[in-house]
């Protein structure tokens, strides 16, 4: 086709840790699509190579093979992923691009360089966001412990992610989340709790619908809203089966008591995630995202300016284990008595997270 003068052109972005799966929905997204094009990515992480293919109704028009020095789904994402999107789009040959991201590889890295530096994307909508699952292993992946270089997944050795943690983030970024497998109902109560509210459900090809994601479902702020480290607002009352625990509260965590207890709040066939405050470390946004029995702590951001610590983690799961928590939780924030003698604020050199937070004085 010859390119022509455009403007912006809708990008649907599929993603998942299914490459069956993401592919189903790319061809179908494809094919109701007549004018669009098609783009996939594939790492080799053995080879360092990441292997890129276009292709629209009249056949396959690129396939190359790109070497990487880091063969990982972020490299992959700045150094090809990004940079082809736009390519395409300012070709003016289509009207819609479908892209199928490496497996494993999140679609929130490309949403953030489209909303926040849209330099680098001048001719690129994303118009939504589609996470694939495997229906028929959907409740186990949600909650199970073990990693991607275990399942043998396209990501290098060095990459410690959990598949619970990283089909989580996907399942809570979406604007849709497509299986075209049946879905157990207390697994569809659990992706319920999960996913954004406003996000679609959808499990069958037939109800894919590609003009109305080309149109335009994506809200990158409401996205990112949902995902965020400190949510301050009201969460959607869980139904079925599925539970959430919303622990909250402005008080801050000791940090000993933390420590005894970690492994219990991180642990179990379960979903938390949020932030937190030490008394030890008054100014830093400590951040807490778990799942499947993995657990993260980090922090580099710090409060604003007069902005209310907060010490908030949400839970969700399947199991009994929600009232053993809430009680463990509650544990662990400073007493009435603890708060009048030694305050809100405490002066410490050291308080046992320095292996997740660095040291308190990173954090004053």
């Amino acid at each position: 086709m010859t390119g022509q003068a455009i403007g912006r052109v809708p990008v649907i972005l599929v993603c998942g840790v299914d490459a069956d799966t993401m592919a189903v929905a790319s061809a179908a997204l494809g094919w109701d699509l007549p004018r669009a094009v098609a783009v996939r990515h594939d790492l080799d992480p053995e080879r360092d190579v990441l292997i890129r293919t276009v292709s629209d109704v009249t056949g396959v028009l690129e396939r190359e093979e790109l070497e990487l020095d880091h063969a990982c789904a972020s490299c992959a994402m700045r150094e090809d992923v990004v940079p082809t999107l736009e390519r395409l789009a300012a070709s003016g040959a289509w009207t819609a691009i479908v892209a199928q991201l490496p497996t494993t590889a999140t679609a929130a890295q490309v949403c953030r360089v489209a909303a926040w530096v849209p330099g680098q994307l001048p001719h690129v909508r994303v118009s939504a966001v589609v996470t694939a699952v495997d229906g028929a292993s959907l409740g186990d992946d949600l909650r199970t412990g073990e990693t991607l270089c275990e399942l043998d997944l396209p990501v290098r050795d060095d990459d410690g992610r959990g598949l619970a943690e990283t089909l989580c983030g996907m399942v809570e970024y979406a604007d849709l989340v497509f299986t075209p497998q049946p879905v157990e109902p207390e697994a569809r109560d659990l992706l319920a709790v999960l996913m954004r509210p406003g996000a679609a459900f959808v499990d069958s090809v037939a109800d894919l619908d590609a003009a109305v994601l080309a149109d335009g479902v994506h809200d990158c702020q409401a996205s990112e809203a949902w995902v965020a480290d400190v949510r301050r607002g009201d969460l959607p009352v869980a139904t079925g089966a599925a539970w959430v625990l919303d622990v909250r509260s402005d008080r801050p965590l000791h940090p000993d008591r933390l420590n005894d207890f970690v492994e219990v709040l991180g642990g179990g066939p379960r979903r938390s995630r949020g932030c937190f405050w030490l008394p030890t470390r008054p100014h830093q946004v400590c951040v807490w995202d778990g799942a499947g029995g993995q657990l993260s702590i980090g922090g580099e951001e710090t409060w604003d300016s007069g902005e209310q610590p907060l010490t908030r983690i949400v839970v969700t799961g399947l199991d009994d284990g929600r009232d053993a928590l809430a009680a463990a939780f509650q544990a662990c924030l400073l007493t009435d008595a603890e708060l009048a003698e030694r305050g809100w604020f405490w002066e410490a050199f050291e308080d046992g997270f320095e292996p997740w937070l660095g040291p308190i004085r990173r954090a004053a």
